[in-house]
């Protein structure tokens, strides 16, 4: 039987009972491909890699190897919240590398898409492979590969994460969750016991907040996409927004706009919300803020956002538009 195909049979999981079973299951067989050897595993704090840590840890231990790459496009304590759970309270083995300055003065001066995309993803892997080479004794690369990659890739094993290492590595595939949806693995992380902000993470692009930051980066306007950005999560989470809408970000666009701060004229950038729901990402329609919300969100973007002086809603539905900026 083709081992990437998900057995009719299946069911699906969908309750803390199957959760268990699925986990139980995957212990075993864990065990028994890696036995005493380690396993490498790029840790990005995403609902996949983070279930597959989690499966790991318990399965195997010391012998995982997480390594998270905080490339600086992460949103505001992401990276601190990989620390804390992975390191602090499941006391994992974690490589935590801050290549911030790196990836930035790689992207200084890129305004096209796809060229920063590239920028970011090739990076990644190069950071990545520069760590996998530090340590010996690794035989096995974890990846927290779900079923819609396996079905949107044609069968080909490569996650988005760390597709491109070099062959010299050698790495047999861990793939745990690998004929899991999305909504089953967020079922196993709660069964695993991860915090609810990692496990209903929203949907979050592989190049984060790079394509955010619309045009070429600069330092000041991603710091702007990252605070504004936590303004919005913090006021939907309070305002029982979260959960419903199904994302929700800021996008600080490369051009600015006349003010008036403190009595004074200013030239500043403007933030723009976007608010969506959708069941496939395929089309998606624009989430109706309460405009007492809307007000207040703006209020705090305004006066605690550096370099900020106006809120736009983008209440552009897809299509015509797609859901990320860029």
């Amino acid at each position: 039987m083709d081992s990437n195909k998900r057995p009719e049979s299946m069911e699906r999981i969908t309750t803390p009972v199957l959760a268990q079973a699925f986990i139980d299951e995957q212990l075993k067989t864990l065990r028994e491909q890696i036995g005493d050897r380690k396993v490498l595993l790029a840790l990005s704090g995403g609902v996949d890699s983070s279930v597959v840590a989690a499966l790991l840890i318990k399965a195997v231990g010391k012998q995982l190897v997480c390594v998270h790459v905080n490339h600086g496009l992460l949103r505001k304590g992401e990276p601190e919240q990989v620390v804390q759970v992975f390191r602090d309270e499941m006391d994992a083995n974690l490589v935590y590398v801050d290549a911030t300055d790196r990836f930035l003065d790689k992207l200084a001066g890129v305004e096209e898409p796809e060229e920063k995309r590239k920028i970011i993803g090739g990076e990644f892997i190069r950071v990545f492979e520069e760590e996998a080479r530090k340590l010996s004794g690794i035989d096995f690369l974890a990846q927290g590969t779900i079923y819609p990659d396996i079905l949107e890739s044609g069968n080909v094993k490569a996650h988005h994460n760390v597709g491109g290492l070099p062959e010299d590595l050698q790495f047999e595939l861990v793939e745990p969750i690998k004929l899991l949806f999305k909504d089953e693995v967020r079922v196993v992380g709660r069964a695993l016991g991860l915090p609810s902000g990692m496990v209903d993470r929203q949907p979050f692009p592989g190049p984060g907040l790079g394509v955010r930051c619309t045009g070429a980066i600069t330092r000041d306007r991603l710091e702007a996409v990252r605070e504004s950005d936590a303004i919005l999560r913090e006021e939907f989470a309070k305002n029982g927004l979260e959960g419903k809408v199904w994302q929700y970000f800021t996008v600080v666009p490369d051009f600015k706009s006349t003010g008036i701060k403190e009595g004074k004229r200013s030239f500043e950038w403007p933030v723009i919300i976007r608010a969506v729901n959708t069941v496939d990402a395929m089309t998606a329609t624009v989430e109706n803020i309460p405009f007492e919300l809307m007000q207040h969100i703006v209020e705090r973007i305004t006066s605690e956002v550096k370099g900020i002086n106006r809120v736009l809603y983008d209440f552009t539905p897809k299509p015509t538009g797609t859901i990320e900026w860029e």
